[in-house]
């Protein structure tokens, strides 16, 4: 098993009912998220790591929209396989349903509706992980939403409990973990929770148990958001928008991400610019690459 991190997991599953009538013709990460589908997030956010080559994980329903919409990921200079959940059982069943593409190597697991944006050196984090786990906490004022990292007298992580009624810490565990290849194992031998889950939060804590489980703590001028309900969509989309206007960029542009990485050329670049419609995600990649 090498070093590094060269693979990566989005799973862009469940069935979305906190957001029905919305995702009753269309699964949640296929939602525009302001100017973009809702997928377009953390694909980026993996293709920051450095990672080529992907597993998007959806429903039997909606796996062939996804294909439609990002394809192999050769006009982006990655490779992007697909594979479906069949029920949505928890998120550590795409550690399962993955285990032919890990294939024993190190990966990273990121949810379909996460958002991550700001000072984070994601390619290094990526670069340095050898083994064990590695979670990225942040602090959020509704904690009992989330998987919660407890902690002991000396700062260390004590556990991790899920959604706890009376959380004591406001330190969330975000949709982004960093695994090795062990991880098939432990996902495979967990029993599913009282929700009829096999929960993320044990692999995490199966880890912790072995003192194999790292934090990263995402701290201030660093923002995570989640797109589980529509007063979360909404909060994102205008975090996006207020970014994107003032500062003239846009985040989880994956055809900027893929040039600015080297995953492929200029010419490259131009190429997939003259098949875009004639709008404003278009004129952007015109301005940066100082074709407008």
């Amino acid at each position: 098993m090498a070093d590094g991190m060269r693979k990566g997991i989005i799973l862009a599953g469940g069935s979305g009912s906190r957001l029905y009538p919305a995702t009753a013709a269309i699964c949640k990460q296929l939602l525009p998220l302001y100017d973009k589908p809702m997928v377009y997030y953390p694909l980026s956010t993996l293709m920051q790591f450095g990672i080529r080559e992907v597993l998007l994980i959806s429903t039997p329903e909606f796996i062939g929209r996804f294909e439609r919409l990002l394809g192999n990921g050769s006009r982006l200079g990655i490779n992007i396989s697909y594979a479906v959940q069949e029920r949505p059982e928890g998120i550590a069943q795409a550690i399962i349903i993955g285990e032919d593409f890990i294939a024993g190597d190190n990966f990273a697991l990121i949810l379909g509706d996460n958002v991550f944006y700001g000072p984070l050196d994601l390619e290094r984090e990526a670069a340095s992980f050898t083994r064990g786990a590695t979670i990225f906490g942040y602090r959020v004022r509704n904690p009992q939403r989330y998987g919660v990292i407890e902690f002991g007298e000396s700062g260390e992580i004590e556990r991790i409990v899920e959604k706890p009624s009376a959380p004591k810490s406001d330190y969330a565990v975000t949709g982004l973990y960093l695994y090795d290849g062990g991880a098939v194992a432990i996902a495979k031998e967990l029993k599913p929770s009282a929700r009829g889950e096999l929960e993320i939060t044990d692999v995490n804590n199966a880890y912790l148990r072995e003192k194999q489980l790292n934090l990263v703590r995402l701290g201030q001028g660093f923002a995570w958001l989640d797109s589980g309900t529509f007063e979360s969509i909404l909060e994102a989309a205008n975090f996006i928008a207020t970014i994107e206007k003032r500062q003239g960029v846009k985040i989880a542009c994956i055809e900027e991400t893929a040039w600015k990485k080297g995953f492929i050329g200029k010419d490259d670049l131009l190429k997939l610019i003259t098949e875009m419609p004639d709008n404003d995600y278009r004129h952007y990649l015109e301005r940066i690459t100082g074709h407008r």
